[in-house]
């Protein structure tokens, strides 16, 4: 749908701070893949913004969680989606790549497929990356996305069966955080002044505003009764902007030292300097694995929500690195597990065990062997991805041919 002589133009729609990185990520690659003749539109956030994107609006209204915690906002996600969708249509994309974040982009590309259906077919490519856990819940939900989408990328190597099983063409591309750089420890020690000998936790309570309400209650009495054992122990929360001032209200008076940063370039020095973390169940939980930091996973959501997921999570899928290996690596305690008391006892299990420590470790390199795709560095196969299922990919770069 690009005019002739201008670069082929991609409508990207992130709606949350992960699907943000790799949001840019996808834009690097696509850069690099086209020698810079692209073009980009859409919806992201800080890491999308730095390169290059103006968003349509800010992404931080799209950071809910939950079953019932979408219901008082449905009214304004509703209208983001129609805003979004009558945006996209008239940029006419070659393609419009949604990332993650099912319950706003799933009705965007719904309703871009119902346009494009009314015009004989003509009209954008629809791609999807990151698609919903159908392995751990609602199975159901595969064959109603296939029937909106051109084409799916996922980030495990086990997904497409899943949606190929209902016509949807599915590529594994692989995570990101299989590439993630080896921080330095002892340079996040001196740069921020932590003791070189004292215990890190490094703590992690999520990036959308609901998870850290919360789990830091519950994280906070952890660390006071680990406080009163270890009484050198440092704790360094990694975060967002979206939250870093509510992380930092929360713990100006915890018992232990706490460092809280928010810039994205010491987030893998922070892990390496850390002795143990306790995390919130998401992607955090993967790049915690990689890093080889021994970790304690938590995780509540809203009651109701809590007794509607009961009746169809399966729960040995919650934390991804358990699922890739296919048994409990990581300790995990959800809803009514999330106690304070259970909490401790498993982080002081990992401050004290090297046998514990050196289970999780060994995961690390299996667990990132499984995230590759041939090798290939998973933005860049996205971004090939993507220009194939334009139809642009060959005549924009031979090296894509």
């Amino acid at each position: 749908m690009t005019k002739d002589g201008e670069p082929p133009l991609i409508y990207l729609m992130a709606g949350e701070a992960s699907g943000d990185v790799l949001g840019a990520g996808l834009m690097r690659s696509l850069r690099a893949a086209t020698g810079g003749h692209v073009r980009f539109a859409g919806l992201g956030g800080d890491a999308m913004t730095a390169e290059g994107l103006a968003s349509l609006f800010p992404i931080s209204q799209m950071a809910v969680m939950g079953i019932v915690e979408i219901l008082p906002k449905a009214p304004m996600l509703l209208r983001r989606v129609r805003q979004t969708a009558d945006d996209a249509w008239d940029q006419q994309p070659s393609a419009v790549v949604s990332i993650d974040s099912k319950a706003f982009t799933m009705r965007v590309q719904k309703r871009l497929f119902q346009r494009r259906e009314k015009a004989g077919g003509v009209g954008p490519k629809l791609i999807h990356w990151v698609p919903p856990t159908v392995w751990a819940w609602r199975p159901g939900r595969a064959a109603v996305i296939a029937q909106h989408l051109d084409h799916l990328m996922t980030l495990f190597p086990f997904e497409p069966p899943y949606f190929e099983q209902h016509g949807l063409e599915t590529t594994f591309v692989g995570h990101p955080a299989a590439r993630q750089p080896t921080g330095n420890g002892a340079a996040f020690r001196g740069r921020f002044r932590l003791p070189k000998k004292a215990p890190v936790l490094g703590v992690m309570p999520g990036s959308r505003p609901g998870e850290v309400k919360r789990l830091m209650p519950v994280f906070r009495e952890v660390v006071t009764r680990l406080a009163g054992r270890y009484p050198s122990m440092q704790v360094v929360i990694p975060t967002v902007p979206l939250v870093a001032d509510a992380i930092r209200d929360e713990t100006r008076d915890w018992r232990a030292p706490v460092t809280v940063v928010q810039d994205a370039k010491y987030k893998y020095d922070a892990f390496a300097a850390c002795t143990a973390a306790l995390a919130a169940s998401g992607t955090v939980t993967l790049e915690l694995t990689i890093a080889g930091v021994p970790t304690v996973v938590a995780y509540r959501v809203n009651a109701l929500s809590a007794a509607i997921a009961r009746r169809l999570i399966d729960p040995e899928a919650i934390v991804l690195t358990n699922k890739l290996m296919g048994r409990r690596v990581v300790p995990q305690f959800i809803q009514d597990d999330c106690t304070a008391d259970r909490l401790t006892v498993a982080v002081e299990r990992l401050f004290d065990d090297p046998r514990a420590r050196a289970e999780q470790a060994a995961a690390s390199e299996a667990t990132r062997s499984m995230l590759l795709a041939d090798g290939e560095d998973p933005s860049d196969r996205a971004a090939r991805t993507v220009l194939d299922v334009a139809g642009i990919g060959r005549d924009v770069t031979g090296a894509l041919s």
